[in-house]
């Protein structure tokens, strides 16, 4: 039984897998240069007179803002899958041991005998009860 963690949790291995062809607004890098390039050609499209328009700087400082965007972007589904994954190993880690957790103010004890995910976050069923991770207290 050779398991990986993305065969346990198939929602991770979805998680890193999204498009990153488009920004959040759905313009595409190709669409977005399209435009640009049409405005640069066409200097009339800017709406003013020709001193007026666009100038290359304009263009390349958009380019830069949107080129950032979409890597913060990329760069924040990436953090939510590693958070996703360490929160993983540690429910796995913590199965078989004696937890305490906290239950609406109440403080809950007993062994963790099953690690559940939902939407690739993990649970702990204890006493046939599941809690999220952020519910612990102490283990041991």
């Amino acid at each position: 039984m050779n398991n990986t963690i993305s065969d346990a949790v198939p929602s991770v291995a979805d998680a890193t897998a999204y498009n990153t062809t488009k920004n959040s607004s759905g313009v595409s890098m190709e669409s977005f240069l399209k435009i640009m390039a049409a405005s640069m050609s066409n200097p009339s499209m800017s709406g003013g007179d020709s001193g007026s328009s666009g100038s290359g700087t304009d263009y390349v400082s958009q380019l830069a803002q949107f080129t950032t965007l979409d890597q913060l972007n990329a760069m924040g589904k990436n953090l939510t899958s590693s958070v996703m994954i360490m929160q993983q190993q540690e429910a796995f880690n913590l199965l078989g041991k004696n937890v305490t957790l906290n239950d609406g103010g109440n403080s809950v004890t007993g062994k963790v005998d099953k690690v559940r995910f939902n939407n690739g976050y993990a649970t702990l069923v204890v006493n046939n009860k599941e809690y999220s991770m952020s519910t612990l207290n102490e283990v041991g």
